[in-house]
């Protein structure tokens, strides 16, 4: 990375940390009960804090950060701005399994477990039916097959769901709407999903160079010395194993790995040694503000955080839309 695109990425990353670092204190203070720095004296507020907020936050953080990192992965392996975590229907599978956990009543490791292994189910059956597409030996570019085969996999897993829910008693269908919303209300251990996150970041970030070249096109990758077909592997596990973990830890949070990759690209450009840190510190604030307002919005009440990304997603991406046809 030359000199001045390497100040230009340090200053958008430190500008990005420092308001995640922000939001990480104010999802701390506000709440239905205010804390502030005196108020930790108190065992009420240490136990609200580090038992309810601080994990919430944190794994708000990261669930964010693997949802956007996944979609930027998208973005790339499918040459599609449009690509987002879901659209491989990782986040049906992972539905699938998780809400018949939810109907029989399992502890919360049970449900975390059921969901990620309904993720893993989905990606197996995307490999095996899109296995010419991702083991290809030649340079070409992944076929439109891979992104319909997800979103008919997608619309079936929805069929499913919908059944589920349409046989579920009224007892149960309240929390399974939520979680099919994007829930963090519960969350007490953060370090699955940052654990997942920093062996994301650690297996994409050297790949940054390679990422570049295969947005340029399969043959051109091929040409400057990538193996195509390995890298191509790699990227889908990665999204589709970060996206897993996103769903299991907090439900289906919409919009972010859609529209945060996507907005930090026609912002700064599309150079992936940038892009990829970027789009995990943006997408983890992104939820952290989301859950906050999920908290204070109608407080005591609190609304799914999937929601909320939606409510902020969808304008900003329609105006961005209308913006670039202008």
């Amino acid at each position: 990375m030359q000199l001045m695109t390497a100040r230009r990425a340090c200053l958008i990353w430190a500008s990005l940390a420092a308001l995640a670092a922000i939001v990480l204190v104010a999802s701390i203070g506000i709440g239905s009960v205010g804390i502030g720095p005196h108020a930790l004296d108190d065992a009420l507020a240490r136990q609200i804090v580090f038992s309810l907020r601080l994990p919430r936050a944190l794994a708000g953080f990261a669930c964010g950060a693997l949802l956007s990192l996944a979609g930027a992965l998208l973005q790339v392996l499918l040459r599609n701005p449009l690509a987002d975590p879901y659209v491989l229907g990782v986040s049906g599978g992972a539905a699938v399994f998780a809400l018949p956990a939810m109907l029989m009543m399992w502890p919360w490791w049970g449900v975390d477990a059921a969901a990620f292994g309904g993720a893993l189910v989905s990606i197996a059956l995307v490999l095996a039916l899109t296995r010419g597409d991702l083991w290809r030996a030649e340079p070409r570019d992944v076929s439109p097959r891979l992104l319909l085969t997800g979103a008919v996999l997608a619309a079936g897993w929805g069929a499913l769901i919908t059944l589920m829910l349409s046989l579920a008693p009224d007892g149960r269908l309240r929390g399974m709407v939520f979680w099919l919303s994007g829930d963090l209300d519960g969350v007490e251990r953060a370090w699955p999903a940052w654990l997942a996150l920093l062996v994301a970041m650690a297996s994409t970030v050297p790949l940054a160079p390679k990422l570049n070249a295969l947005l340029r096109g399969a043959a051109f990758a091929h040409a400057v010395g990538v193996d195509v077909p390995p890298l191509r592997r790699r990227i889908y596990l990665i999204a589709s194993l970060a996206t897993a973990v996103a769903v299991t830890s907090a439900g289906t949070i919409g919009f972010v790995g859609l529209i945060v990759p996507h907005t930090l690209r026609l912002a700064f450009g599309n150079d992936q040694r940038m892009l990829l840190p970027a789009a995990a510190l943006a997408g983890g604030t992104l939820v952290m503000i989301a859950d906050l307002a999920a908290r204070t919005v109608v407080a005591p009440t609190q609304l799914p955080v999937g929601v909320i990304t939606a409510l902020i997603g969808a304008p900003a991406f329609l105006y961005i839309l209308l913006g670039r046809k202008r």
